[in-house]
């Protein structure tokens, strides 16, 4: 299976936002992609006032990265958005998987929120405005198993290891809008732990860039497989870059190091 990580510099304009994530996914598919990864927040990432309101997985966005795949004939991976949540208060963060035909094949909602305080570096409470998931959720993309996450959930291998082991994930996403500041230091040690730990293909698609003030993205979309080596990265521009998934390379690697196997817990 051919890939793509496709990398972003949203802003505060839904419109031009989506027109450059079609752009993107246009190259992805002349580049031979069968699944394309785009980034968290895909549609709008600028100051909160004026984001555009919540809708559901079949609002504006679901309808138009549908369309999109069902163009181009490609697996899409439509980063994240703002769902409609379970209050006025709140809404969802959610990733939406759609197919070759442009059906809704799958959607997930983060389930570990952004509540960090740096001092003199960052102040931020993602839970103030968005309510956690508590779903994991795996899908069959052309045969393979692809376990879904979003950004933060990065941080937290429980939820990978059980994609891996309940879900049996081959393939895990990882859409995201990473903090320069972390990102420099901990995106690329996190996407290489996840895909050893779990013997798994890691397909990371990225933000890059300044968003709003005070908020730049790192960037550095990547591919990574089960052994931990980087096959393919974005430069610090939007872009895609992309990859073939071997996954007899993925059998070997769990046959001859059989640690998921061998684990205890």
């Amino acid at each position: 299976m051919r890939v793509a990580v496709c990398q972003l510099n949203a802003r505060d304009d839904r419109k031009a936002n989506l027109a450059a994530a079609e752009s993107l996914l246009e190259r992805a598919a002349a580049g031979g992609a069968d699944l394309a990864i785009l980034p968290e927040y895909v549609d709008y990432l600028g100051p909160a006032p004026g984001s555009p309101a919540p809708e559901p997985v079949d609002g504006e966005v679901g309808q138009f990265f549908a369309a999109v795949a069902r163009r181009l004939g490609i697996w899409v991976v439509a980063g994240s958005f703002h769902e409609a949540g379970p209050d006025p208060e709140h809404t969802w963060n959610t990733s939406l998987v759609f197919d070759r035909a442009g059906a809704l094949a799958a959607s997930y909602r983060k389930i570990h929120l952004y509540d960090v305080e740096i001092p003199g570096r960052v102040s931020y409470r993602e839970s103030a405005t968005v309510a956690p998931g508590d779903q994991p959720v795996t899908i069959t993309v052309e045969g393979v198993r692809v376990g879904l996450s979003i950004c933060y959930d990065l941080r937290f291998p429980e939820l990978y290891r059980r994609l891996a082991t309940e879900g049996g994930a081959q393939v895990l996403v990882v859409p995201a809008a990473f903090m320069l500041h972390t990102g420099r230091d901990h995106w690329e040690v996190l996407l290489r732990a996840r895909a050893i730990e779990n013997q798994c293909y890691v397909l990371a698609a990225g933000q890059i860039g300044d968003h709003d003030p005070g908020r730049t993205c790192f960037g550095r979309s990547m591919v990574v497989d089960p052994w931990g080596t980087v096959l393919a990265q974005v430069p610090d521009e939007p872009g895609v870059a992309f990859a073939d998934l071997n996954l007899d390379r993925l059998a070997t690697i769990r046959a001859e190091l059989p640690s998921l196997a061998n684990r205890r817990f």
